[in-house]
Parts: structure tokens; sequence; C-alpha cells
């Protein structure tokens, strides 16, 4: 039973660790796309990025709240 609940924690640890990964390549993405562009440039892709951006997060947010009711 032990050896479960170890194993458990193992696999709730390495699914939190990925995600906090998968939220900095996030923002990491949103830093290319906009940086270093034209004032005009940047204006055109920075909503497209922050859009994608935000897409991203509430999809890890939404997995991320999956995880705790497991922990539970």
């Amino acid at each position: 039973m032990i050896d479960r609940e170890v194993a458990a924690m193992t696999e709730m640890t390495e699914a939190h660790e990925l995600l906090l990964i998968e939220e900095a390549d996030a923002w990491f993405e949103y830093l290319e796309a906009t940086r270093g562009q034209s004032a005009l440039r940047y204006t055109e892709i920075e909503p497209w990025a922050w859009a994608r951006l935000r897409q991203r997060l509430r999809a890890i947010k939404t997995r991320r709240a999956k995880l705790r009711p497991a922990a539970a």
C-alpha cells in the first residue's frame, strides 16, 4: 500500500512539473513572437500572441485543477 502511495505521489509530482514546464514554454512562445518586432509589426502580432498565451494558460489551469482532486 505504501509503495502505491509513493508511486502516486511521484506521478503527481511529475505531472505538476510537466505543467510548470508547459507554462514556461507558453510564456517563452509569447516572448519569442513579440520580442524584437518593429512597432507596426508588434501591434499586428501582439494580440494574436496574447490570445495564444491566454489559451495555453487556461488549458494548463484546467489540467492543474484536475490533478488536485486526485491528490486529495
